[in-house]
């Protein structure tokens, strides 16, 4: 184990080499002329700001109050700040400002580490989480429910699901929190199946599931897709809440579920029936449609939302351009792209700008697709670049193809497929020449075409 000092001079490093907010701690800094005199009443009015401040301006406002007037002494008011940054998306600011608590002499407590864990795990820094699981050892927390909980979400989220296990497994006592962590975590990793043993287990265990619990339990059950255990599933959340209506989060799973199982009717069905519906119900529902196929349906769910009033966010709309790019429709995609912009105020990301490339490819607007490409505010990802170069082999657009396949390859230069399908266009094309160049161009690069193969499948 590292030293403590050695700790945060560590995360200290690894936070300041990502240039993390330079102008807030400037600011801060700069604005704090010390008092000598502290204010109990003034510090937990500060405390009780921060709980319901919701504008990053006012947080740095009072987080200058603070310092100067020395209200940061105590972990609880540490705790409150550092729980004000994350909550408004900080989490680098928050784990900075874990270290200048620390270098204080503050120590942290049973609070301040959950809150610590939870920064780390939406910076995904692997390193500093475990850095910082020593020091939860050093002061005797780590079966600490919440940090168990923790450092159980932040190694399954980097993909560490042996160290994941090891930390659930030395819990002897384990409360719900790392029943969640541990299920939610291998559910979004991709081990289905791992995920709902656990859920068996848990139930065997005697504790009650909440709404966390089911939601991550159905998206495992939709990723499996075996419709018998997502009944099962479902009759659980109804045996669980039988004295009250299940809730709006629930409800919303069922429909992903079912929808992943390729049952859209019991996921309509569950839809229909729900008292209320959120932006997340409509998403679901949508892009449940959207992906098995029935693109009218989902446009007209989309359609329905909007009449209800219900606002969609940056997901309902890569489900409707997804809808759209399954069956063809340009058009309309182009104009929902359009509407995102004017009509919602929702900046295109690299999703809709996927969609918009796929529609477009499918349709032989390739030109088109390759215009907006240019005009990305982002750099295009492999997934675009491939989706387009595979509208150039379908239509036979040599130049773009060129263009494409050398973008492509400056972010996998080990991909052998780029060569092969530009290898196909040539040859569509009848240039038997520029064929015979790029099979040289892959032997001189020594890439070897991935041979393809064969195999068994279990169907029990």
């Amino acid at each position: 184990m590292c030293s403590t000092n050695g700790l945060f001079r560590n995360l200290s490093k690894s936070i300041n080499s990502l240039r993390l907010l330079p102008n807030i701690w400037l600011h801060l800094h700069l604005s704090c002329s010390p008092s000598p005199e502290s204010d109990s009443d003034g510090a937990g009015a500060a405390a009780n700001q921060l709980e319901s401040c919701a504008d990053p301006s006012l947080l740095i406002r009072l987080h200058s109050q603070m310092l100067r007037n020395h209200f940061l002494r105590s972990p609880f008011h540490w705790n409150a700040l550092i729980r004000a940054y994350l909550r408004l998306a900080s989490p680098r600011a928050a784990l900075l400002l874990f270290i200048q608590m620390s270098r204080s002499g503050a120590s942290p407590d049973s609070y301040t580490l959950p809150i610590i864990f939870k920064a780390i795990s939406h910076s995904f820094m692997l390193v500093t989480g475990r850095q910082l699981h020593s020091l939860s050892i050093k002061h005797g927390l780590e079966l600490n429910e919440y940090c168990n909980s923790g450092l159980i979400n932040i190694y399954a989220k980097a993909g560490e699901f042996d160290h994941a296990l090891k930390v659930f497994d030395e819990s002897s006592e384990r409360k719900l929190g790392s029943w969640n962590a541990i299920i939610n975590g291998l559910a979004q990793g991709g081990h289905s199946k791992e995920a709902i043993r656990f859920f068996v287990q848990l139930r065997r265990s005697g504790l009650v599931p909440d709404d966390v619990t089911m939601v991550s339990v159905a998206s495992a059950c939709g990723s499996y897709g075996d419709l018998s255990l997502a009944q099962q599933v479902h009759k659980c959340m109804l045996q669980a809440q039988s004295l009250e209506r299940l809730s709006i989060m629930r409800l919303n799973s069922l429909v992903d579920m079912y929808s992943k199982c390729g049952r859209t009717d019991l996921a309509l069905k569950v839809f229909d029936k729900m008292p209320g519906r959120d932006v997340s119900s409509w998403t679901s529902m949508i892009m449940g449609l959207a992906t098995q196929g029935e693109a009218k349906h989902a446009l007209d769910h989309f359609d329905r939302m909007v009449q209800e009033g219900v606002r969609p966010n940056q997901v309902t709309f890569v489900a409707v351009l997804t809808a759209c790019a399954h069956a063809g429709l340009a058009d309309e995609a182009v104009g929902y792209f359009d509407a995102m912009r004017g009509r919602y105020g929702i900046e295109p990301m690299v999703a809709h700008y996927g969609c918009m490339v796929d529609v477009l490819g499918r349709v032989g607007r390739v030109e088109e697709a390759k215009k907006m490409v240019e005009g990305m505010p982002m750099r295009g990802n492999a997934v675009i670049w491939g989706t387009m170069l595979g509208a150039c082999e379908r239509y036979g657009k040599v130049e773009i193809g060129e263009w494409v396949a050398g973008k492509l390859l400056e972010l996998e230069p080990w991909n052998d497929g780029v060569y092969v399908v530009l290898s196909n266009i040539y040859a569509a094309c009848g240039m038997w020449a520029e064929v015979e160049r790029v099979r040289r161009l892959m032997w001189e690069r020594r890439v070897v075409k991935t041979p393809g193969f064969s195999a068994a499948t279990n169907s029990n």
